[in-house]
């Protein structure tokens, strides 16, 4: 008896044991199970505040290391100052002014170039270069009655009538209308406030940090501003066009049109032309606030020269001057 009330003793002694080894086991499991829910938690709940920072950080100063880069693309369009014990100073009456080598953006001259001002009909230069890049010469503009609408200087656009394009670019850099200008724009952009958007969105691409613009023709001065420096660096790129440079040099253009005027005959408003040994370019301007502009360029020996300035009472004779002080440089 002995013997056998012990080995039942023993034998419920191991039992307890073998029914509680399990319990204890899936217990340390669902331990371990919520330890490691905890841990993932916060793991996970890390991984998105190191991805966030990933993002706002890197990104921004990737992005800010790359603007540069962009800025110095646009920056090479002028190179300058000149160095002023080398240079003479000639008087202009111009409230701003410049003096440029149109192959190497060479500054060879300048006078308050960065003033901001009003320019006038100088915009068109911007309206001409965006529209030149969209419209075809042959192709067909249906002018918006808007066209007619618009104020001062402008050559008589029917509303609705179809024109050419290559017309209108005439009448835009010649004869500078101002109806031409609206024309474009809208047949360009779909509506005057887009291509004025087009036009303040390329001078930014251009790094024209003097600039903006509020028509596509300059007949409004408000809000209407550059600077000598930025209307020579957009005068650079514009001459790069080939149908831009043969516009912008013409002095008279018969012109054929539809009944009932049968045609039309524009006549450059740049006095440089034919004037100036060598000049072909590049535009005029005046309003009341504005005075006069005058973009000028000259080509001379294959060199080209260009000549800006601006609120000039004397335009056309400190452009003269200044063209000449251009040629008188030793080319770079």
């Amino acid at each position: 008896m002995p013997a056998g009330v012990l080995t039942p003793a023993v034998r419920r002694g191991r039992r307890p044991r073998r029914r509680f080894r399990p319990l204890f086991a899936l217990l340390a499991v669902v331990v371990a199970a919520a330890a490691g829910v905890v841990l993932f938690v916060r793991h996970s709940s890390a991984k998105p505040a190191r991805a966030v920072a990933h993002v706002a950080v890197v990104p921004t100063t990737t992005h800010a290391r790359r603007r540069p880069p962009a800025r110095a693309q646009a920056a090479p369009l002028l190179a300058g100052p000149p160095g002023s014990d080398r240079v003479p100073r000639p008087r202009v009456a111009a409230r701003a002014a410049i003096v440029v080598e149109q192959a190497t953006g060479r500054v060879l001259w300048a006078l308050h170039v960065h003033r901001r001002l009003p320019i006038a009909s100088t915009t068109k230069i911007m309206t001409a270069f965006i529209a030149l890049r969209q419209l075809r010469s042959g192709d067909v503009v249906r002018v918006s009655p808007l066209v007619a609408r618009v104020p001062l200087v402008k050559e008589g656009l029917r509303p609705r009538e179809r024109v050419r394009a290559w017309k209108l670019f005439d009448g835009l850099l010649m004869y500078s209308g101002n109806d031409d200008a609206l024309a474009l724009a809208v047949a360009t952009a779909g509506t005057r406030r887009a291509f004025v958007a087009d036009m303040n969105d390329q001078a930014r691409e251009l790094g024209l940090a003097d600039t903006h613009f509020s028509s596509p023709s300059g007949v409004i001065d408000l809000d209407n501003y550059s600077s000598a420096w930025d209307l020579a660096a957009l005068t650079r790129v514009a001459l790069r066009n080939p149908r831009f440079r043969r516009i912008v040099r013409t002095r008279i253009a018969h012109v054929p049109w539809s009944a009932p005027t049968y045609a039309k005959v524009y006549v450059n408003k740049n006095p440089l032309l034919g004037s100036y040994r060598g000049a072909n370019g590049v535009k005029t301007g005046w309003t009341t606030l504005a005075g006069h502009c005058l973009v000028a360029s000259a080509t001379r020996d294959g060199r080209t020269i260009v000549a800006v300035v601006l609120h000039d009472a004397n335009a056309t004779a400190d452009a003269r001057r200044l063209l000449d002080l251009g040629f008188a440089t030793a080319p770079s």
